[in-house]
């Protein structure tokens, strides 16, 4: 994703970060949407709770969340601002630019596409575009001049190597030998030669977005089309889209990024009010915890929702599960500490199935969500779970930077924890 400069606005955060942010905030930073509780026993007023400290204390400035179970929503609210300098308070619809949150989208739609016998997990990838028969794998790079040395690689890139993070791309943003040379060469990550042999090792990539280009090239269809059509209107995902019309516009929530300890407010991006290709298959799509509520209930209950049946259980299974062997999910680098810090969770213990993390027996210290459950997040730090086990799901959206940025990441694990702790 592009570098972005910040606005002069910001807001302190430290000491006194929670009397600052409520003077900024106003009253409706403690005045988070009626969270709704069902029957199964969710405590709704720990999560209310932490979603208005989270606020207070200067951790975001404005947030989303919603828990969801197979048959509806357990809980959702909202507490701060969705614009801090226009003073508008955070509705539980507001409209968040889920960046690498689109993922999991595109890695559905593989998985659709391969039900249909429109391709086959160890397919290779110039099976269906050109650019990818003489793939290259670094042996020697030199940072000082961005100079290389490659061998041809020992194996195809395969549909199940991009799904699974191991093709050999990277990302830009959390691997230095891959932003320089891009600096050098202005290639996107995948004309470049890989860090290593497809299959052979786990980094955070661009495949996703390889991916999308392949969904393309079978379907002859545009990604916004073909979502909308396939995944976001049988689930009804009304407010999903590589778009944001202008009668929504008013709903879109505000991007911040932290620096020298304050929240400072971005410039106004240009959101395309309607979709204008080329759409990425990792990135880019907008949306709200609702409609990713019934996503990931969609997935909770193996494919299906509400008589609509996107993927056969068998698929969700094969999503769910190891699909990388011995290899470990990588704490990946912040090549770009603007936009994150090291990540993710897990790193070092953590396996990937089709397209999601896979939470291990060890993933963490808290260790709330049960192993198997599937999570990803976006840059600006919107998360969601899914948790197979327990049959819940939970997804927290807001808009700050850096990735990982240390009071975003505060305010998703208390909720989670509260999430779990809170089921009764």
């Amino acid at each position: 994703m592009p570098e972005m400069d910040v606005k002069a606005r910001s807001i302190a955060v430290g000491s006194s970060a929670a009397l600052v942010l409520v003077a900024l905030l106003g009253a409706g930073v403690f005045a988070p949407v009626a969270p709704v509780a069902k029957s199964r026993g969710l405590d709704a007023t720990p999560l209310s709770d932490r979603l208005r400290a989270a606020v207070g204390r200067g951790d975001t400035p404005g947030v989303t969340a919603l828990v969801v179970d197979r048959d509806g929503v357990l809980y959702e609210g909202a507490a701060g601002k969705l614009d801090v300098e226009g003073q508008v308070p955070m509705p539980i619809d507001a409209i968040f630019n889920i960046a690498s949150m689109t993922k999991p989208v595109t890695s559905v739609a593989i998985m659709m596409l391969l039900e249909e016998s429109k391709l086959k997990l160890d397919d290779p990838v110039s099976k269906f575009l050109s650019g990818f028969d003489n793939l290259q794998v670094i042996t020697k790079f030199d940072e000082a001049d961005g100079t290389y040395e490659t061998r041809p690689a020992k194996r195809a890139m395969t549909v199940r190597h991009l799904l699974t993070h191991t093709s050999g791309i990277g990302y830009a943003f959390c691997n230095p030998v891959v932003a320089r040379l891009q600096r050098g060469t202005q290639k996107s990550e995948w004309e470049l030669p890989l860090l290593n042999d497809p299959g052979d090792q786990w980094n955070y990539s661009a495949s996703t977005r390889v991916l999308g280009l392949i969904v393309e090239a079978v379907t002859g269809t545009p990604l916004e089309a073909w979502y909308q059509e396939k995944i976001f209107k049988p689930l009804g995902m009304a407010d999903t889209s590589y778009a944001v019309a202008e009668s929504k516009q008013s709903r879109l929530s505000a991007i911040y990024s932290r620096a020298d300890g304050t929240l400072q407010g971005q410039p106004p991006v240009s959101v395309p009010s309607t979709p204008t290709a080329p759409f990425r298959g990792d990135g880019g799509l907008y949306s709200t915890v609702r409609d990713y509520g019934l996503f990931m209930r969609m997935l909770l209950n193996g494919g299906h929702l509400g008589g609509i049946r996107i993927l056969t259980e068998k698929s969700v299974r094969l999503m769910g599960q190891n699909q990388i062997g011995s290899i470990l999910v990588e704490q990946q680098q912040a090549a770009d500490p603007l936009r994150t810090r090291p990540f993710p969770l897990g790193a070092g213990r953590d396996k990937f199935g089709l397209g999601f993390q896979i939470t291990s027996k060890d993933e963490r210290l808290s260790a709330f969500r049960s192993p198997g459950t599937m999570s990803w997040a976006g840059i600006f730090n919107t998360e969601f779970w899914i948790d197979p086990v327990k049959h819940i799901g939970g997804v927290q959206m807001m808009q700050v930077l850096p990735f990982y940025d240390e009071g975003a990441l505060r305010t998703l694990r208390e909720f989670e924890e509260s999430v779990y702790r809170g089921l009764r």
